[in-house]
C-alpha cells in the first residue's frame, strides 16, 4: 500500500539485508533532492528512519521494522572532480561502480573498495568499509576529507576529520544522520589492470606465515581459505596479492586505451533455487577444485580491476544461490598476537563441516578513529554459511565468545544475530557513541533493526 511523505511516494515493502535472513516491513522513501531528504527526516514517524544505499549490508543495519527506510540512491550526482589533485565531491548515493566509470579514465581509482563495487559512498562511510589494502591504506574513512550530514533536527552540518561527529559517523551505521555528500581523496593509477601474484599454501600456518612475511610488498592482499579441509590440510588456501599495473607492464594493444574500465556480466541467479543446494558435498567438491586448479606459484598475471576486486559482481543476485533461507556472513577480527585464536576458530569451523565456499583471510593494519569502525590491527576472517546448517546459532555464539575473549570484535555491517551483552567488550567506544547519539538525536529519529537489537 502506498502513501506519501510531504509529496514523495512512500510504499510499505519488505526490506532485508544481502543475506536475506530477517526481512521486515517498512515505508520506503526515495528522496530526489536535499530538500526532500530533509522533509523525509522530519516526517519519519514514531518508529523513526534509517538511510539505505544499495542494500549490500548483509544483516539488518539498513532495515527498520514498522518505520521508514530512506533510499538514498536518488541522490547520485558527481559534483566536482579535481583531476590534478585526485579529489572528488559527490552525493552519498553515488555507487563505487559509478565512481570507477567516471574516475578511471582520468587516472584515478577509489582509495578503498570491498568485494563489491555495488556500494554507495554513504554506505561505504556508514560501515567504514575495508578492502584488500587495509594493511597499508586503512579503511574508507581515512580518505574522506569532509562530509555533509543531515541530522535529526533537519539541519545540514559540514563535518570534518578529527571531530567527534566525524568519528561517530564513520562506522556509525547511519545512526548519526543521513550523509548527503562526501569529499574523497583518490588513488592515482596508470592503467585499469592489476598485476597479480597467486600461490597456494598447504595449511593455515603456512598461509598465515606467507601473509605476515609478504604483505608489505603488495598494496592488495587476500587469501581464500578452504574451511572444509581437515587434518594436515586444515586451513589450506590460495593467496592473491597485487598492485595496479604500471603502463610499462601492459601490452602495446592495451596501451591504446590503458584506463578503460571493462567488466564482465553473467546470467543472474534464478529467483528461486532449491534448498540444500550448498551442502558439505557440493561445497567440498568446489573447494577441492578451486584449490587444485589454483597455480602453485604465478607472478605478474594481468587482470581486470573487476576480476581482481569484484568477481561476484558479474553474477547479479548471486545471494540467491543460498535458497530462500538465506545465509549469514560472519566476520571477526582479532589482534596480531592472537594467531592461536584464529587457529582454534578455523579448526572448530572445519570440524563442524560448515559448507562455506566464500571464506577470506586478511591482515588489517592501523585502525582508523571511527568509534564503531570494525578494523583493528590483526587477523580478520569472513565466511558465508547457509542458515539451514544445524546448530548454526549455537556455533556462532561460541565463536563470538572466543572472539570477545581474544579482545576482538565482529563486523556490525554483516551481523544479524550478535548478543548485545558482548558489544561493549568488542567496541570500547560504545558509551561515547551512545552519549553523542543521545545528544544529537534525543527523539530517536534515526533507528534500525540493528540499533534496536543491540541497543546502539
Amino acid at each position: 500500500m502506498g502513501d506519501t511523505v510531504t509529496g514523495m511516494p512512500a510504499d510499505t515493502v519488505s526490506v532485508t539485508g544481502w543475506g536475506r535472513t530477517a526481512p521486515t516491513a517498512a515505508r520506503l522513501i526515495r528522496p530526489g533532492t536535499y530538500e526532500e531528504a530533509v522533509a523525509a527526516v522530519r516526517d519519519c514517524g514514531a518508529r523513526g528512519g534509517i538511510p539505505r544505499g544499495l542494500g549490500r549490508a548483509y544483516g539488518d543495519a539498513a532495515q527498520n521494522a514498522g518505520g521508514s527506510v530512506l533510499d538514498m540512491t536518488g541522490l547520485d550526482r558527481v559534483h566536482v572532480i579535481d583531476a590534478a589533485g585526485g579529489i572528488v565531491l559527490c552525493d552519498a548515493g553515488v555507487s563505487l561502480h559509478r565512481l570507477m566509470e567516471v574516475l578511471l579514465p582520468l587516472g584515478w581509482f577509489v582509495p578503498v573498495t570491498p568485494g563489491t563495487r555495488q556500494v554507495t559512498v554513504g554506505g561505504a562511510i556508514g560501515a567504514d568499509i575495508h578492502g584488500k589494502n587495509h594493511h597499508g591504506s586503512g579503511s574508507f574513512s581515512r580518505h574522506v576529507l569532509s562530509l555533509e550530514l543531515l541530522t535529526a533536527d533537519g539541519g545540514i552540518r559540514t563535518v570534518g576529520r578529527g571531530t567527534p561527529l566525524f568519528d561517530a559517523t564513520t562506522g556509525g551505521m547511519g545512526l548519526t544522520g543521513v550523509i548527503l555528500t562526501a569529499t574523497i581523496q583518490l588513488q592515482p593509477v596508470e592503467t585499469s589492470l592489476m598485476s597479480v601474484d597467486t600461490e597456494r599454501a598447504r595449511d593455515l600456518d603456512e598461509l598465515m606465515a606467507r601473509l605476515t612475511a609478504g604483505d608489505h610488498r603488495y598494496r592488495y592482499s587476500v587469501a581464500w581459505i578452504d574451511l572444509l579441509a581437515r587434518g594436515a590440510a586444515t586451513g589450506r588456501g590460495v593467496l592473491t596479492r597485487g598492485d595496479h599495473a604500471p603502463l610499462e607492464s601492459v601490452s602495446t594493444r592495451a596501451r591504446r586505451n590503458p584506463l578503460a574500465f571493462r567488466t564482465s556480466r553473467f546470467p543472474a541467479a534464478p529467483a528461486f533455487l532449491p534448498e540444500g543446494l550448498l551442502t558439505r558435498t557440493t561445497v567440498g567438491a568446489f573447494n577441492e577444485l578451486w584449490y587444485r586448479t589454483a597455480p602453485r606459484a604465478r607472478t605478474g598475471e594481468l587482470q581486470r580491476i573487476s576480476t581482481f576486486f569484484h568477481p561476484l559482481d558479474g553474477v547479479p543476485h548471486w545471494n540467491r544461490i543460498y535458497g530462500r533461507g538465506g545465509f549469514v556472513q560472519y566476520q571477526f577480527v582479532v589482534g596480531h598476537d592472537q594467531e592461536d585464536a584464529v587457529r582454534r576458530i578455523v579448526r572448530r569451523i572445519s570440524e563442524r563441516r560448515c559448507p562455506s565456499f566464500l571464506a577470506v583471510l586478511k591482515r588489517f593494519g592501523d585502525a582508523d578513529p571511527g568509534w564503531l569502525s570494525f578494523p583493528v590491527p590483526g587477523w580478520t576472517l569472513a565466511l558465508d554459511i547457509p542458515t539451514g546448517l544445524p546448530g548454526l546459532g549455537a556455533l556462532l555464539d561460541e565463536l563470538d565468545e572466543e572472539v570477545a575473549t581474544a579482545g576482538g570484535r565482529v563486523y556490525l555491517a554483516k551481523d544479524s544475530r550478535l548478543r548485545p551483552e558482548l558489544l561493549a567488550a568488542m567496541y570500547p567506544r560504545l558509551d561515547d557513541f551512545r552519549a553523542l547519539r543521545a545528544e544529537l538525536d534525543p527523539r530517536g529519529v534515526f533507528v534500525s533493526d540493528l540499533s534496536r537489537r543491540l541497543n546502539l
